[in-house]
């Protein structure tokens, strides 16, 4: 009878245990694959402009503080880690300071992100295999330093041509004007692509201010160039390539890059 008991007890021990390990298996397996989608989860990179006047008129600018904030809010929020680069690097200056704007204050009020824009890296410093998306934010800056900065044209195309996204809102497009892939062709060549429009800035009375126009450039690069009327939201994906009209549209671009991005991440699986 005892020896009976005896192995009774020995079998719920034992069943016990194999219970045990199992468990102990699926909650490690269940944490390895956390820890690898956080792995997979890279950083994007925002960029800013360090220009902070608008020609001779004497008026101030730099970037458009929705244009970060509001795509910023979208892509941080999913659990992506964002940096920030402009031309020179340091502290960017800013446009368009509107603490009325509750997502332009939860941006502003971050600690972390505040440092982040007030302290952004140089071209030199950013290694484009760490990131998966750059965004260009616009604010009139941008014309002046955008375009012919070599560097951060680099940066975008490998980060493009290792199957990341690009994606820009406003005058944010001035630094897609140049940026040419290795088969040689401009980025922008053959895809739909919207900024900051002609008419647009007829109405801030700017269009004999900054050094270029910004439809016209990129129609000249083979653009395919939709826009709506004038400051109303239009937001076109094509080919990891998002772009945005004008501040209306900086929430949009957000969005329509974390879909691309939740796109790539299932075709990958």
């Amino acid at each position: 009878m005892l020896n009976t008991i005896k192995i009774k007890t020995l079998i719920i021990l034992f069943l016990f245990t194999v219970l045990l390990i199992g468990c102990n298996d699926k909650s490690n397996s269940e944490k390895s694959t956390v820890q690898t989608e956080a792995k997979a989860l890279k950083k994007i990179l925002f960029v800013v402009t360090s220009h902070s006047e608008k020609g001779d008129t004497g008026e101030k600018t730099g970037y458009y503080l929705g244009e970060v904030s509001h795509p910023w809010d979208v892509l941080h929020t999913a659990g992506y880690e964002i940096d920030f680069v402009s031309p020179q690097g340091g502290k960017a200056p800013v446009d368009a300071f509107d603490m009325s704007d509750a997502i332009n204050k939860k941006f502003w009020n971050n600690d972390t992100y505040r440092n982040k824009i007030e302290n952004t890296k140089k071209p030199s410093e950013v290694n484009p295999e760490d990131y998966v998306a750059i965004h260009y934010a616009g604010g009139h800056g941008a014309m002046w330093d955008f375009a012919d900065n070599e560097e951060i044209a680099e940066i975008a195309a490998k980060i493009y041509e290792n199957n990341g996204i690009v994606s820009a809102v406003c005058h944010g497009p001035a630094g897609l004007v140049n940026i040419k892939l290795s088969n040689g062709l401009y980025l922008v060549d053959g895809k739909k692509i919207n900024a900051f429009t002609n008419e647009e800035e007829v109405k801030v009375n700017l269009e004999d201010v900054v050094p270029f126009l910004l439809e016209d450039t990129l129609k000249e690069r083979g653009a395919i160039f939709e826009k709506s009327a004038p400051f109303t939201e239009h937001v076109v994906a094509d080919q990891r390539l998002v772009t945005g009209q004008n501040p209306q549209s900086a929430h949009g671009v957000g969005k329509a890059t974390l879909k691309e991005l939740q796109r790539l991440t299932k075709s990958e699986k």
